[in-house]
């Protein structure tokens, strides 16, 4: 069978295509940009790549096409295909139809932490022996690739997101998934090209509540009023909740500033002794970080996996890509990558490594380009989202239709504007010093300025011996 991908290189999109290679079926696709590293890793698995959208793409006749959610009408290969009167699909629909039946599905949503938190699950249903598949946002370093199918019959951890599923299917994605576990993470406004306000969110989440079946569970984070508020539309499934309050039934107890320690207390009636506790010791920092290992400890725990052997798994996770990944260090200057774009992630990445950083500064770097950024629906949160950065340099990106000079005037810490890398690179350069750290936050490329800035940096330092 040959199936034809629309939009193959993005995340979601390629990770289904490196799924149906698996399924042993052969696999095209097209996209308006292919480049490295999703164009490299479908090459390797046998795909055929055709760059940008054209009605040549169908030939040879695929028998299913699936359609990307990036794709709209008047796309010249999504006219073709509407006029060939080719079976087609979204995405989400042929993730649900050909590889989710007969698995136990567990669903990680959220506005925030949705990869790193999918990333530890799957990873600690591997090192209990489950083999799970999954699909994520972004590649787990524990692994190496961001899909794979598993043993049969074994979890199937999905990373679910709420973004809508295609130009003919406006519900969010994730109620294609019909989970046994769904995992609420937290819930505020984003996406501002899809949703009017935070209650027609609430609303879709309030649809992927409604497919979770009562013999199974939702894990929902406390102190969140907007998963409360879907909850309060109809549950008819077992409720836990996880965090730091008292009457949660998963409890995180930070014992390091850094939060890279911390007591984990599950409170269950079926426990002999009433309760389980154990501690984690980890190198992620920041209390995001450490909710986002609690919520995957329970979501593992009702797959049938030990606390404590859960817990120790825990040291040995490895953040997924471009979540406060060290991209290189240059004179005791570190470079870190991290995909914070809404202003709640960029605080909470910040005041993560703010705790760990007891010496030196802490330099910021902010590409503010997703859709939501785009539109200005969170301009007014950004100066008070960088609180914790001893400096900031803002770029402004083409197709940026606001400035961000109104936000750099709210700003008590030093703070500069540029619409060039190259001048962003020098400025950034020549304001480090040993034992900074340097943090970029983008969901983009950013042109390639982690590299650029450690080859600055190793040109100011002649330092041939950075790692």
């Amino acid at each position: 069978m040959h199936l034809h991908i629309i939009g193959i290189c993005g995340t979601f999109m390629g990770s289904l295509a490196l799924l149906a290679r698996e399924l042993g079926l052969e696999v095209s696709g097209s996209d308006a940009n292919v480049y490295p590293p999703m164009s490299t890793q479908l090459a390797e698995a046998g795909i055929v790549l055709h760059e940008g959208y054209q009605a040549e793409n169908l030939v040879p006749v695929p028998d299913q096409v699936v359609v990307g959610n990036a794709l709209s009408r008047g796309n010249p290969e999504v006219e073709a295909l509407l006029n060939s009167g080719l079976a087609y699909s979204s995405g989400p629909q042929w993730l649900a139809e050909k590889v989710l039946p007969g698995r136990k599905v567990i669903a990680l949503a959220g506005t925030h932490g949705k990869t790193t938190t999918a990333s530890l699950l799957a990873w600690l249903l591997e090192s209990a022996g489950l083999n799970p598949g999954f699909l994520i946002g972004g590649v787990p370093r524990n692994f190496g690739v961001s899909a794979r199918l598993g043993e049969a019959g074994s979890p199937f951890v999905v990373e679910a997101d709420e973004y809508d599923t295609a130009f003919f299917d406006k519900r969010s994605k994730f109620v294609h998934y019909r989970p046994t576990i769904a995992v609420l993470n937290n819930l505020e406004f984003d996406h501002a090209d899809i949703f009017e306000d935070l209650a027609a969110i609430e609303r879709q989440f309030h649809h992927l509540v409604r497919t979770v079946p009562s013999n199974g569970k939702l894990l929902v984070a406390d102190e969140q009023p907007a998963l409360e508020r879907v909850l309060a539309q109809g549950v008819w499934t077992p409720v836990e909740h996880f965090g730091t309050q008292p009457q949660s039934s998963w409890r995180l107890v930070l014992e390091r500033d850094d939060a890279s320690r911390f007591q984990v207390i599950h409170e269950s009636a079926q426990s002999v002794r009433g309760g389980e506790d154990a501690v984690v010791d980890w190198s992620l920092t920041g209390e995001h970080n450490a909710r986002n290992a609690l919520a995957a400890l329970a979501a593992a725990h009702a797959c049938g996996v030990d606390l404590a052997r859960g817990c120790a798994a825990l040291s040995r996770f490895e953040t997924p890509r471009r979540r406060q990944e060290i991209r290189g260090e240059v004179n005791g200057i570190q470079v870190i990558d991290d995909f914070a774009h809404h202003p709640t992630a960029i605080a909470a990445t910040l005041q993560g490594l703010r705790a760990a950083t007891p010496k030196g500064r802490l330099l910021a770097v902010i590409e503010p380009r997703s859709n939501t950024m785009r539109l200005g629906a969170l301009r007014d949160r950004l100066s008070g989202s960088v609180a914790l950065a001893d400096q900031v340099f803002w770029y402004q990106p083409p197709g940026l239709d606001w400035s961000l000079a109104d936000v750099i005037a709210q700003q008590t810490q030093a703070a500069a504007l540029h619409d060039q890398i190259n001048e962003l690179v020098v400025a950034v350069t020549a304001a480090a010093k040993p034992l900074d750290r340097i943090v970029v936050m983008s969901n983009g490329a950013f042109g390639g300025v982690h590299e650029l800035l450690l080859q600055a940096l190793r040109t100011r330092y002649k330092d041939t011996h950075d790692h």
